[in-house]
C-alpha cells in the first residue's frame, strides 16, 4: 500500500493503519516536500518520495490523505496506473471536481473505497442493523467539536476556509441516510464556520436534524432514531473505537484490492454526498 500525503493525518491515521493490518504493508509515502516523505516513510521501512509516478511504482494501491483538492487532482492518475483507490472525504473540493474525478475513475475500472469512519464501527453497524426495516418518523444526530480551534491538528487552511459542513459534513449525511433512506430535500440554518443546523427530508417520509461545528472544545457525536416503535440510540464511543475501525477498514479495502469489486461506500457514495453538501 502506498500513502499520498505525510501530514498529521497520514501520520494519525493512514500510515499506522495500513502497517499494521495482517493483510496491508506500507510501501510507500509521496509528499509535497521530500523530508515529510522521508520522515513517515522511514518509520515504516516503506520508500519515501516527492515523484509521483516513482511512488506508484512501488505500490499495488493507493491510500489518500491530502486535502480534497489535491485528491482530486491525483486520484485519476493513480486510477489510470491500475491503482485501487482508498479515498478521503470529502472527495474533492468542489461539486465539478467531484464528477470530474469519478468520471475518470469510472473509465479506468479501478474499484474505490471511501473512509468514512463511523461506518466501519461495530457500534455503527449493530445500530444501523437495529434500525433496519424500522418504522422511522425522525431522528436527531450532532457532530460538535473543537477541530478547528488552536493547536487542533486539523486546524488546516482548507478546512477554516470551507468551514465544518464539508469536513464533517459528509459522515454526518452518510449516517442519516443509511438509518432513514435517500436524502431528497436539505435545508441549512447558520453558519460552517460555527454553529450549522441541518433539516433532511427524506424519501421515506422522514424527517431529520443535525447539529454540527468545529469550534466548540469537547466532542459530541449521537444520533437518535424515532418511530412508531420507540426510540433507538446508538451507543456510545469506547475509547478503543479508533483501533477496531482502523484495522476494518485495512481489512475491508484489502478484499477490494484482491476482488477488484469497489465498497459499498465508494467513490459514488462520496459523489452523492457532495451533491447534497454542495448541489
Amino acid at each position: 500500500m502506498g500513502v499520498v500525503g505525510a501530514g498529521p493525518w497520514a501520520q494519525m491515521m493512514h500510515a499506522p493503519m495500513l502497517s499494521a493490518g495482517g493483510e496491508t504493508v506500507l510501501s510507500a509515502v509521496w509528499g509535497r516536500r521530500l523530508t515529510s516523505a522521508h520522515a513517515l516513510a522511514d518509520q515504516y521501512g516503506a520508500v519515501g518520495t516527492d515523484q509521483f509516478e516513482e511512488f506508484l511504482a512501488q505500490c499495488d494501491a493507493v491510500s489518500f490523505a491530502v486535502p480534497p483538492d489535491v485528491q482530486a487532482a491525483l486520484a485519476p492518475v493513480a486510477a489510470r496506473a491500475g491503482k485501487p483507490l482508498l479515498l478521503e472525504k470529502p472527495i474533492a473540493m468542489t461539486l465539478p471536481q467531484a464528477r470530474e474525478m469519478v468520471a475518470a475513475i469510472d473509465a479506468t475500472g479501478v474499484p474505490s473505497q471511501v473512509v468514512l469512519s463511523r461506518r466501519y464501527s461495530q457500534r455503527i453497524r449493530a445500530f444501523l442493523a437495529q434500525v433496519d426495516g424500522m418504522q422511522v418518523t425522525g431522528l436527531r444526530t450532532s457532530f460538535v467539536s473543537g477541530a478547528f480551534l488552536p493547536d487542533s491538528p486539523f486546524r488546516t487552511p482548507w478546512r477554516l476556509r470551507e468551514g465544518a459542513l464539508l469536513d464533517v459534513g459528509p459522515h454526518v449525511l452518510d449516517l442519516m441516510d443509511a438509518v432513514a433512506g435517500h436524502i431528497d430535500q436539505i435545508e441549512y440554518t447558520g453558519d460552517p464556520q460555527g454553529w450549522l443546523a441541518v433539516t433532511t427530508r427524506h424519501a421515506s417520509g422522514a424527517v431529520g436534524q443535525a447539529s454540527i461545528s468545529s469550534v466548540v472544545p469537547g466532542f459530541l457525536w449521537d444520533c437518535d432514531v424515532f418511530g412508531p416503535a420507540g426510540i433507538v440510540s446508538a451507543p456510545q464511543r469506547p475509547d478503543d473505537e479508533r483501533d477496531e475501525v482502523q484495522r476494518t477498514i485495512a481489512e475491508e479495502f484489502a478484499t477490494v484490492c484482491r476482488t477488484g469489486i469497489s465498497h459499498p461506500l465508494d467513490v459514488h457514495r462520496g459523489l452523492y454526498l457532495q451533491e447534497l453538501i454542495q448541489g
